[in-house]
């Protein structure tokens, strides 16, 4: 059976990010797969990557637990806002924190090379924009989506990831939102059936 895991990096939660979770959930629990969440609005832990690399900074019972859910999955599905080109400061200090050396993944001694610790997964992203995600693609690059897919998880390993970019939110209609929920429900239950 399927272990996914969705990771909300919405730090408001009254946000559109917010149902996109649960229609995606929705999907996944028709597939028949096991679940788990991370709202990383609700975790208590310092964003701050403080010391770098330099010295380890001691993790937060509610990182520690974010980490075994991590661990424990097989599909990882990532739901953001495209904020100024990135994702939100606290998915920024999340990730920060929680994928370290040893972690996620180990840099090799006297090389420049490292090895990716979580292997074996797979991962969705799916990001909301105030954009059409045409433009975002052809014009502006989508810079968030490689940052996220090559620079964060194929670096520690984790393929495929596939990507569902959701715009122009602003100004967008209830029956526009409404057919992307159940467009998202759909995802989840292809992402997750056996």
């Amino acid at each position: 059976m399927r272990k996914t895991l969705i990771i909300n990096g919405h730090p408001d939660k009254e946000s559109y990010c917010f149902s996109l979770v649960q229609a995606y959930k929705k999907g996944v629990v028709k597939a028949g797969a096991e679940i788990k969440e991370i709202t990383i609005a609700d975790l208590q832990f310092n964003p701050n990557l403080q010391f770098g690399y330099r010295k380890r900074t001691e993790l937060e019972p509610d990182l520690l637990e974010a980490w075994e859910k991590i661990k424990w999955a097989d599909h990882l599905v990532w739901v953001y806002p495209v904020w100024w080109g990135s994702y939100p400061a606290v998915m920024k200090g999340f990730l920060d924190r929680l994928f370290l050396p040893g972690f996620a993944f180990s840099k090799r001694e006297n090389s420049l090379w490292w090895d990716k610790l979580l292997k074996g997964k797979s991962a969705r992203i799916i990001s909301t924009l105030d954009q059409p995600a045409w433009f975002y693609t052809l014009i502006n690059r989508r810079p968030s989506y490689w940052a996220m897919k090559r620079m964060t998880l194929n670096f520690c390993g984790i393929k495929p990831v596939r990507a569902t970019t959701i715009g122009p939110l602003r100004l967008s209609k209830p029956s526009w939102r409404e057919n992307w929920l159940r467009k998202t429900e759909q995802i989840g239950f292809s992402d997750n059936r056996k």
